[in-house]
């Protein structure tokens, strides 16, 4: 594979499942060249409520191959509109990273889960796919998780270190880096995920925008330490956590707004007291827990070090995790490995994904 630099693009739908995140990059799988244009595809609420219908699942059903091909053709669409919005043609992009939607994470059971026909969607779009980037790293024995440190590492090159990238979606992870060292990655906590079914399901509302309501609640500081008396956070990283691995029991009796503010605490809180191997200078931060004012303010306050969005680094959180995939199937092609002991407790570094061709 020629170690030129070539235009890619990476899809992902995260825990919070809101929609279809594409986004094109040029790279050679090491650095990148040139940041290109980005979308996002919202999901319908019909179809998210399909989506959530079949998280836990272990075995192929109708349901699920129903809503696997429903995703698939959401992420065709996706690819399409993209490559409208860029003028460019399918014969203009080397390869598609395609994440698919994660609806079971098991992997002290070795089993991960994420649904997405590849073939298809290589049919669809008429460009090869690397997909399935997970399976063979929970297969090795790693974690299967968090798998965008390589391209953290990347995108990091020449900021003051050590840094964080903090990743809040639905579930929140961290890439701490440092020179001469390998990244260290591990998920936190929960992210945003707990914070949205929890106004989800006490007053149909789909996210708290800006924080608005998590800011005019007062945090439950009981309910807080029950809910971080968790096994989780006494395991040392490299660890990893299924969206549900966490529930809203201990919030159950509060208020919209106090259970919003204890929630976002508790984001907080886990973030926090993550094992860090050395305090960060920095810490940037992507994912749509970035726009929640109530929890930038929490980090900053509880971290004491500079917390900023991603966007101070040059980058667009919304697009980061849809680049990283893409910085991934680059690798794949080239045959370098995706993920390291130290970001998923792999036994050694490891080249995972499967890849589906299209001729031209």
């Amino acid at each position: 594979m020629s170690k030129d630099a070539v235009w890619v693009l990476g899809l992902m739908s995260g825990t919070s499942m809101d929609g279809v995140d594409a986004a094109l990059i040029r790279t050679d799988g090491e650095t990148v060249a040139e940041v290109g244009p980005s979308l996002m595809e919202p999901y319908d609420e019909s179809f998210r409520g399909r989506l959530r219908s079949i998280l836990g699942a272990r075995e192929r059903t109708a349901q699920v191959d129903a809503v696997e091909r429903e995703l698939t053709i959401w992420h065709a669409e996706a690819v399409r509109h993209l490559l409208t919005k860029a003028s460019m043609t399918p014969a203009a992009v080397a390869v598609i990273g395609f994440h698919g939607q994660t609806i079971t994470h098991d992997p002290a059971n070795r089993f991960t889960w994420q649904i997405g026909d590849g073939a298809l969607l290589a049919r669809e779009v008429g460009i090869s796919v690397v997909f399935d980037f997970r399976s063979a790293d929970v297969e090795a024995g790693g974690e299967g998780a968090p798998f965008a440190p390589a391209y953290h590492q990347a995108i990091m090159t020449g900021r003051a270190l050590p840094a964080v990238v903090l990743n809040l979606g639905g579930v929140g992870n961290v890439t701490w880096m440092d020179a001469g060292v390998d990244p260290v990655a591990f998920d936190t906590g929960p992210g945003n995920a707990l914070i949205d079914d929890w106004l989800m399901t006490k007053a149909g509302i789909a996210f708290d925008e800006g924080g608005e309501i998590s800011a005019a609640g007062a945090v439950d500081r009981n309910v807080l330490a029950r809910l971080m008396d968790h096994p989780y956070f006494d395991r040392p990283p490299p660890k990893s956590l299924d969206r549900n691995d966490f529930t809203l029991d201990a919030v159950a009796g509060l208020s919209l707004e106090d259970g919003a503010a204890t929630l976002a605490a508790f984001t907080v809180e886990s973030v926090a007291r993550a094992p860090y191997p050395k305090r960060p200078l920095a810490v940037y931060v992507t994912g749509g827990g970035r726009k929640n004012r109530t929890l930038m303010r929490g980090l900053a306050d509880r971290l004491g070090v500079s917390v900023a969005p991603i966007e101070e680094a040059g980058y667009d959180g919304d697009a980061l995790e849809a680049q990283a995939f893409a910085f991934l199937a680059m690798r794949h092609l080239r045959g370098l490995p995706l993920s390291f002991p130290s970001t998923t407790a792999v036994p050694t570094p490891l080249c995972g994904g499967k890849l589906v061709t299209v001729k031209r």
